[in-house]
């Protein structure tokens, strides 16, 4: 599972949410124009993820997990989430739901986020407590795990 990157876990994670959507709506809790408002979180969550890229490349380090960094980013989107890329892909999931208007894909929301602090996250942490210590645990201490 390590050898799949995280964006092919939100493209099968939004393929779900569809599916999901439209088979087992379960409630539909909003109605047009309402939905709309799931553009926000969408387009945030795309922002936030072309930021944090952007910061990996211009401090010339890797944006894949359990690579081992050559710098520790703290700055732009990482001064709000310790993983604003992940947090961008939760936005994204949750403003295709919010657009979907159905209660349904809320728990694969739900679920996608778990799966990344277990599959990734914690381990993410270990590796950069690891190799930059003090610097990441003073880094810890200043900013949050998401939000």
């Amino acid at each position: 599972m390590r050898n799949v990157l995280p964006p092919t876990y939100l493209a099968i994670a939004i393929v779900v949410i569809l599916i999901i959507h439209f088979i087992l709506p379960l409630s539909h809790i909003a109605g047009m124009p309402w939905r709309l408002f799931g553009l926000v979180p969408l387009v945030l969550g795309g922002i936030l993820n072309l930021a944090a890229d952007s910061s990996f490349k211009r401090n010339n380090t890797t944006v894949k997990p359990f690579r081992k960094s050559s710098v520790l980013v703290t700055g732009g989107v990482f001064r709000i989430s310790r993983h604003p890329m992940y947090l961008g892909f939760v936005l994204i999931l949750w403003g295709i739901a919010l657009l979907l208007g159905s209660l349904s894909p809320y728990l694969i929301v739900i679920a996608f986020s778990v799966f990344l602090e277990l599959m990734y996250i914690r381990e993410e942490e270990r590796m950069l407590e690891q190799q930059f210590q003090d610097e990441w645990r003073q880094y810890r201490r200043k900013v949050r795990r998401w939000l």
